[in-house]
């Protein structure tokens, strides 16, 4: 059992990296004040596997080392980057039981479709709103950028990347989780 967990905890943080890597040659697409990392759409996966939360920060951290090379931000975003990420996953995860909670207090049955539909958003918000204003902190002030400006992109490009990239991604998780 452990090191099935384990296994998935590596695989995630292994594709994490992978994914950052890939937008490197894309410029700041990764890393600026206009953002849309594709691998923070691993960030929903604490929804349906709790080996997510050490995949996504370690490779979250890994993946921000690697772009000191690239980025301005150095050691700030490898530790408090990793951080804000580790933090909206373990929130992420927590999120199960609100949407729990708001479906046994409609009075009218909600279907299974409609439950992972409320997952998806409810669970979105952790990574999109601690993404939004506290890595654009650094982002402001790294690449000369006013902070709202940051936060607006910054928090456009985690919709997109977690509540769109995400769901996809949770849908194909769901499909081979037992797999690994």
């Amino acid at each position: 059992m452990r090191t099935k967990y384990l296994t998935r905890a590596s695989a995630i943080a292994a594709l994490y990296v992978i994914l950052v890597v890939i937008e490197i040659p894309l410029g700041s697409l990764a890393f600026g004040p206009v953002q849309i990392r594709i691998a923070e759409a691993l960030v929903l996966l604490p929804l349906v596997d709790l080996a997510a939360i050490p995949g996504v920060f370690v490779g979250c951290m890994l993946a921000n080392f690697i772009l000191t090379f690239f980025a301005p931000f150095g050691i700030i975003d490898v530790f408090g980057g990793s951080l804000v990420t580790l933090t909206a996953a373990y929130l992420t995860s927590k999120t199960v039981y609100i949407t729990g909670y708001i479906a046994k207090s409609v009075p009218q049955s909600i279907s299974d479709k409609s439950k992972k539909i409320l997952n998806i958003v409810i669970g979105s918000i952790p990574p999109v709103v601690l993404n939004a204003l506290i890595i654009s902190i650094w982002i402001s002030e790294g690449m000369g950028v006013p902070y709202w400006f940051s936060v607006t992109w910054v928090g456009i490009g985690q919709i997109v990347a977690v509540g769109l990239l995400g769901s996809v991604v949770l849908y194909a998780y769901e499909r081979i989780k037992d797999k690994i």
